[in-house]
């Protein structure tokens, strides 16, 4: 690639800043790549992905592998700041790049802070380090976020940094709702004990399904105004819950065929783009149309693959990703279980109708074969007595859909649960 000839002069800009900043001087640019993304606060992020070859190239490369020694770094652009710097094998022939002493914790919180702009012990914090590896996750003050954003950083035996990563989402001041932590196990027992029910768990050492009282893992909002859901997830694009059955006639043969076709996430961002920060589609409402196109895509979709489940599949959510639109479905007829029976359809956002769908029966076929062993002979009352001191309530600040912020919430959980057959109590992740 000659970059003088053919590349924008805004991208070069961004190009020679990075081989200044890691030290790639024996090195040459063999591609970029624009991409972009949608944060919490809905803004559009646009990222430059570059790849560097060390000179000369080695045979590696031939059989479409990038060589070792490769830096693939990516930058988000109207931030200069880096969210990746990755180099292939482990190995850096970068000069005068970034590089670390043994005795460097210090210095390389200063580095990460100075990198991405946040505050050690407000906005991030060390979950664990050893010599060559460390990992920062996000914080509030100190305090846990969910979902929330974690730092990867790796050294090589010399100090030279062959691994950087930022990824998720870091609270800013904005959008949180702080507030003093009052939650504790007795003034929501009630909750706990709602929260403990009998679920078959899969025994895959022993291929059976062996009823256990579990603590169903949920938030507890800090003014006890309602709970959210564990794990914390949610849509970066924009989502629309809809929480409606899909139902049809059977005898209704006016539904079009669907014709699953290969996925395909990649888009095409010109530089105009991205450095005019043009909003991405995924920030857009869904608008009335869009969404009865979407219910009809579904229902397309159900009647050829499930001709017999009419009103056995609810519509949660719609919502927008890479400029797809995404429908969310669950089972109607779900039991108490470890898995969930979930159905995911993909339509096109222009023309409505279905691109492809992921059903996760696969997953549940894996235990369908599995004994059940269902005697319930221990109360939940007596359940609840063996579990209250294995039962954990932590401080957590959780993103809420409804409010767009970051509540504080009490993370109600437990590792350990009771048999239902004869109250051992059984540490979950031994089955």
């Amino acid at each position: 690639m000659d970059e003088d000839k053919s590349m924008d002069p805004r991208i070069k800009l961004l190009v020679d800043e990075t081989k200044r900043k890691f030290g790639l001087e024996d090195y040459y640019l063999e591609r970029y790549q624009l991409s972009r993304d949608v944060n919490l606060c809905k803004n559009t992020v646009y990222m430059i992905t570059m790849e560097w070859f060390p000179f000369p190239v080695s045979t590696a490369y031939e059989d479409e592998l990038n060589p070792e020694g490769t830096a693939v770094i990516e930058m988000v652009i109207d931030q200069h700041v880096y969210s990746s710097a990755i180099f292939v094998g482990g190995k850096s022939y970068a000069k005068k790049g970034i590089v670390f002493s043994e005795e460097s914790r210090d210095a390389i919180i200063h580095w990460v802070e100075k990198e991405s702009g946040l505050k050690y012990g407000k906005q991030f914090f060390l979950e664990r380090a050893s010599r060559s590896e460390y990992l920062f996750k996000a914080c509030v003050q100190g305090t846990i976020v969910s979902p929330g954003g974690r730092i990867k950083l790796e050294l090589d035996s010399e100090g030279n940094l062959i691994f950087f990563s930022v990824s998720g989402d870091f609270p800013t001041n904005e959008m949180v709702e702080e507030s003093s932590y009052r939650l504790s196990i007795e003034n929501i027992e009630q909750l706990v004990k709602q929260q403990i029910q009998v679920v078959p768990f899969p025994s895959y050492e022993q291929e059976k399904l062996i009823s256990i009282y579990a603590l169903e893992e949920i938030y507890v909002k800090n003014d006890q105004d309602g709970t959210l859901p564990f794990p914390a997830g949610y849509f970066a694009g924009t989502c629309l819950r809809i929480d409606e059955p899909i139902l049809w006639e059977k005898r209704d043969n006016s539904f079009p065929s669907f014709y699953p076709q290969e996925m395909n996430w990649h888009e095409n961002i010109t530089t105009d783009q991205a450095f005019s920060n043009e909003p991405s589609p995924d920030v857009f409402p869904i608008t009335y149309e869009q969404k009865v196109g979407c219910m009809e895509a579904v229902k397309q979709v159900l009647r050829q693959e499930y001709p017999e489940d009419s009103g056995r599949w609810i519509l949660n959510t719609i919502h927008r990703e890479k400029g797809k639109l995404v429908a969310t479905l669950k089972s109607n007829n779900q039991s108490k279980s470890v898995f969930s029976r979930k159905l995911l359809v993909f339509i096109d956002a222009d023309r409505l109708f279905p691109i492809q769908y992921i059903d996760n029966q696969t997953m549940l076929e894996m235990v369908a074969s599995f004994d059940v062993l269902n005697m319930v002979a221990v109360t939940k009352e007596e359940a609840f007595k063996k579990l209250k001191g294995h039962i954990k309530l932590n401080p957590a600040y959780v993103y809420d859909l409804r409010e767009e912020r970051f509540v504080l919430c009490g993370k109600l959980d437990c590792d350990y649960g009771v048999s239902a057959a004869d109250g051992e109590v059984i540490e979950l992740k031994d089955l």
